[in-house]
């Protein structure tokens, strides 16, 4: 009896030993950020500074509607790389269309300054079109959708370079906005200044939160929510179902377009001066942030509060890295080796469930 209780004691230490371990390198990458912030926060001081602080979380407001957006995708097992053009066509359209009256070489003089209201519809309409253009070549065709919006990703870079060159803008950045839709997007209500007006965070965080509310209660509320995890789980499963793939498949990724197009909004905003580069490799951060987030590649699994903290650790180290003296330029190898090591977690935790 004795050494069937020690037997059995030790193979529940060992069932926990496993079970940590597990859990410890499932969130190894986190871990591993979470790390790194506190010895940059330990060496340099000023980056737990409240403005430092403010800084982080409009960068993390500013790059999260695109991550809302890519996130459905990948739930239905695929992914967008138009993320980047789509967020910068739509930015490049609303300064053109919200440039001041009196803007030097104003892009289109005779339609004056649009109401912001109808700008946000606009370039909301533009991102959605441009995600059920994806939708519908991945739904009708069975195309994986890396090919479908690397090739969107082409066609909306071409249209970005021929539209900065229309009108009276000759190529040239597109700057001068409206100061109404300025104060719209980085202006700051006065409820949210602190410090005696020092620190100051912007209205596209607060958008920021409404929209995650938004997309937390589609995915989680709705019947397109539940057929969207449905699809991304299993497609032969969720048409028997009575889930329609084709319909379903193309709002996926036209909601993820409508997103762009509110995150091309706010940016073009945000920067003030906008090129055919703008929102360039922004598909990049979205993905890595997902993936940190535990939106799987396997389909049918994610959650809008993973997506939120997986925004805020990636910009939480590019915020962090630049203050220890890390050369800027490698950013890109550190996205790039961030999403391996992400993708590479994630394909573990799948085959350790098999």
């Amino acid at each position: 009896m004795n050494n069937n209780s020690t037997a059995l004691a030790e193979k529940v230490k060992g069932l926990d030993a496993k079970k940590i371990g597990n859990a410890l390198l499932n969130n190894a990458l986190i871990i591993i950020m979470l790390a790194v912030a506190v010895y940059v926060a330990v060496t340099e001081p000023s980056f737990l500074a409240p403005r430092s602080l403010v800084n982080l979380l409009s960068l993390t407001a500013a790059y999260l509607p695109v991550a809302l957006g890519i996130a459905g995708c990948i739930v239905l097992t695929g992914t967008d790389l138009s993320a980047g053009r789509a967020v910068g066509i739509t930015a490049c359209v609303a300064a053109s269309l919200l440039q001041a009256a009196d803007a030097p070489n104003k892009m289109w003089p005779a339609i004056g300054t649009l109401p912001v209201p109808l700008v946000i519809l606009i370039v909301v309409a533009i991102g959605a079109a441009i995600g059920a253009f994806n939708g519908f070549f991945v739904a009708k065709f069975k195309l994986h959708p890396f090919i479908v919006t690397l090739a969107t990703q082409l066609i909306l870079y071409t249209m970005l370079l021929l539209y900065v060159k229309m009108g009276n803008n000759n190529g040239m950045a597109i700057s001068g906005l409206d100061e109404g839709y300025r104060n719209f997007v980085v202006g700051n209500p006065p409820l949210l200044n602190f410090a005696g007006g020092a620190i100051q965070i912007p209205n596209y965080v607060i958008y920021a939160i409404l929209l995650s509310v938004l997309m937390w209660f589609i995915w989680n509320k709705t019947t397109f929510g539940k057929n969207m995890f449905a699809l991304g789980a299993n497609e032969e499963a969720a048409r028997v179902s009575g889930v329609n793939v084709f319909m379903t498949t193309i709002m996926v990724f036209a909601l993820a377009g409508a997103m762009y197009g509110w995150a091309g909004f706010v940016e073009s905003a945000r920067v003030a001066s906008n090129t055919a580069n703008t929102g360039v490799n922004y598909e990049l951060d979205a993905i890595a942030a997902c993936v940190i987030g535990g939106v799987s590649f396997v389909g049918g699994i994610g959650k809008v509060s993973g997506i939120i903290i997986g925004v805020i650790m990636l910009r939480l180290i590019f915020v962090a890295l630049p203050l220890v003296g890390m050369d800027q330029n490698l950013q890109y190898a550190i996205k790039g080796g961030i999403i391996l090591f992400a993708c590479a977690l994630d394909m573990r935790k799948y085959l350790v469930k098999k």
